[in-house]
């Protein structure tokens, strides 16, 4: 492990395995570096180099007192540039949703691939004051309930799991990650549509999705494919659950970085 500093000062922990090509794998939320690591291991045995990084107010990053998207657009700046020269970058879910905002905003990257991002496109959108009573539980000293109110109407799981996750072993480290609540939530309501800036971004872009998956992440990645019609869109079978393979992701991204 190492840090980078991003442009606010923030400190960034970022893990690199392999040799080759590197590829930045940016998490969804609710989840560290660590959890990338299956995934960053099938990078590397595929020829590349994977770099997987803790995005702030996770794991082994810092985070500031006011939380916003522009802040996480930096840190990815921060982690790409400490990374080499054309470095491609893979998203997923709300990763996703970052990594083609910060596509937008000039951030430079060779390729980017978009797993199952949940944009919602200005329908269903969570409440507009989702942010900010986050934030008041986790002032409160609420967290584990800031996790459960953020899989609840951010996500929209069913309560029968989400009762279930909370009194499973599991929820207790998940609960050390509610402000990253936050800034998710700041994010996919600032980005529930894509700008023109994110639909006319330069570098190639692959769109992933799992055979098996949630019907809102069907929709968003098959109309995202309409309003990106220069992109390519691969349907994944051995992804489900929301969750992305990690061998068959890695071949369909070192057989188009290499």
């Amino acid at each position: 492990m190492r840090h980078v500093t991003s442009a606010d000062g923030t400190s960034i922990a970022l893990h690199t395995v392999g040799d080759g090509p590197a590829v930045v794998i940016v998490n969804g939320a609710l989840s560290t570096a660590r959890d990338a690591g299956l995934i960053a291991r099938a990078f590397a045995d595929a020829g590349l180099r994977a770099v997987t990084y803790d995005r702030r107010a996770r794991g082994d990053s810092g985070d500031a007192p006011i939380a916003a998207p522009e802040r996480e657009v930096e840190d990815l700046a921060a982690v790409i540039a400490a990374s080499g020269d054309d470095v491609a970058v893979v998203g997923h879910s709300s990763g996703a949703i970052l990594a083609l905002y910060a596509a937008g905003e000039g951030v430079p990257m060779s390729r980017l691939f978009l797993s199952e991002p949940p944009f919602r496109f200005g329908e269903d959108d969570p409440a507009a004051d989702l942010a900010v009573r986050l934030q008041a539980l986790i002032d409160d000293g609420r967290p584990g309930d800031a996790v459960v109110l953020f899989q609840r109407e951010a996500v929209g799981l069913p309560e029968a799991f989400i009762e279930q996750f909370r009194n499973s072993p599991a929820f207790e480290q998940v609960a050390a990650l509610a402000r990253s609540t936050v800034y998710d939530t700041l994010l996919t309501q600032r980005t529930s549509t894509p700008s023109a800036a994110m639909r006319d971004v330069r570098m190639p872009v692959t769109i992933l999705r799992g055979s098996e998956t949630m019907p809102i992440l069907v929709a968003a990645a098959s109309r995202l494919a309409e309003e990106m019609p220069a992109a390519e869109f691969l349907e994944v079978p051995e992804s489900v659950a929301h969750r992305m393979d990690p061998e068959a992701t890695a071949r369909i991204v070192a057989a188009r970085v290499r």
